[in-house]
């Protein structure tokens, strides 16, 4: 029976290159994000390398409404979902807390904690009943120490970190895998996006080392899920060569 796995926030970076490598291990596809163009270029690339089924999410995953109606709309042959990507994840500025927008703190808040929660109690409950499935939460190295000006996306992923603990914890009667992965840095939309598309200030993010790249998130997401029934992977870390931390990088020359 084909699998099926659900990634949140699948139109670019790792949701993106998760999405990929779900496919090529032949599960069927749900993939979310808010951008409709971006998201069905990403189908059209899946299906031109696979044979794999994908019924595509349009909404705002901030929003509960629009994640109710979403996961109501997806169709019979799609509703056994086997594994939930939550991934969907942003950071916004390195503002000094005296100094931080409570717009950019609403959004990464909203997104990265209220987000997840909002598809996990909406996918739960299935796996509940099957007794089987496993939960993917996108973390990062963030979730377990705190960089200057990265406070309130620090704190989010720290939530992310004690929410994949406590999921692992409720799940566990029902045999429900959950897996946090905490990823170092990665070269991809991500700080793009934390300086509101700044193209050349992201660049100078990653001067001085090679980073990670999406594939590497992927490849890990990968080899979790291909695992033995008998394996959870409750947690894995992993950062580039260069990096040992949120503040130690070796620039190499």
């Amino acid at each position: 029976m084909t699998k099926i796995a659900l990634v949140t926030g699948a139109s670019a970076g790792f949701g993106e290159a998760i999405a990929h490598a779900l496919a090529s291990l032949q599960y069927d596809l749900i993939l979310t994000a808010r951008n409709e163009k971006k998201l069905q270029q990403v189908i059209q690339d899946i299906q031109t390398k696979n044979n794999v089924e994908i019924f595509p999410l349009i909404f705002d995953i901030q929003d509960f409404e629009a994640c109710e109606k979403a996961i109501q709309s997806i169709p019979d042959s799609f509703k056994q979902i086997d594994v939930l990507v939550n991934n969907a994840g942003l950071a916004v500025e390195l503002e000094k807390i005296h100094t931080g927008a409570i717009e950019d703190w609403e959004r990464m808040i909203n997104t990265n904690v209220k987000g997840l929660l909002y598809m996990s109690r909406l996918i739960t409950p299935q796996m509940v009943e099957r007794k089987k499935g496993h939960i993917i939460n996108i973390g990062s190295i963030s979730s377990r120490e705190v960089y200057v000006g990265g406070n309130v996306y620090c704190a989010t992923k720290h939530a992310v970190l004690a929410l994949s603990q406590g999921m692992r914890m409720d799940l566990l009667p029902f045999g429900i895998k959950v897996t946090h992965v905490s990823p170092g840095a990665a070269e991809t939309e991500f700080s793009i996006t934390r300086f509101h598309g700044d193209v050349e200030k992201a660049k100078k993010v990653y001067d001085g080392f090679e980073p990670l790249v999406a594939d590497d998130i992927a490849n890990v997401v990968s080899y979790v899920v291909s695992l033995p029934e008998r394996v959870c992977i409750n947690e894995i870390s992993f950062t580039c060569t260069a990096q040992f931390n949120g503040t130690i990088i070796k620039e190499l020359t």
